[in-house]
């Protein structure tokens, strides 16, 4: 006689959740091995925020969801660290800039390689028992309740 696995009963929150955390624990594991250890989690999602062009602090807070004291002492963070750099805002005015530095650069690059090499894993895992990554079941639950208006991904405190 079979036994059913007891996570299949679990609420679909838990089991997301749960999922997160493991995935996002071995990432930090493996970021943490390779020389990372004093960036956390928040640490990529203000590197994402501020991809490409930067942002005012105004604006990463608006983007992570925290204040603007809690981005401001973020970016302090990050800036003594060697991470981002505040430069004069291209429009003028007392707006400052948040940009990432080389080293904010590398990190991403590391970090992506990890990431895609701990996906890899998990899809050879997942095919070795029959079963794949449910991305597209996972997308479309987010477009069911997001629709058209995909939310940042954003700390939960």
């Amino acid at each position: 006689m079979e036994i059913d696995d007891p996570l299949e009963g679990t609420e679909l929150t838990f089991l997301l959740g749960m999922a997160f955390q493991l995935v996002l624990s071995e990432f930090v594991n493996r970021l943490d091995a390779v020389g990372y250890a004093e960036l956390r989690p928040m640490h990529g999602l203000v590197f994402q925020a501020l991809r490409g062009s930067g942002a005012t602090t105004s604006e990463l807070a608006e983007q992570l969801g925290v204040t603007k004291q809690a981005a401001g002492q973020i970016v302090d963070d990050l800036e003594k660290r060697g991470y981002v750099e505040r430069r004069p805002h291209p429009a003028g005015g007392r707006r400052r800039l948040v940009v990432l530095t080389g080293k904010a650069l590398e990190h991403l690059s590391v970090a992506g390689r990890i990431l895609h090499e701990l996906e890899a894993q998990l899809t050879r895992r997942l095919h070795e028992v029959g079963l794949r990554v449910p991305r597209a079941e996972i997308a479309a639950v987010i477009r069911a309740l997001a629709g058209d208006s995909i939310p940042p991904l954003r700390p939960i405190w």
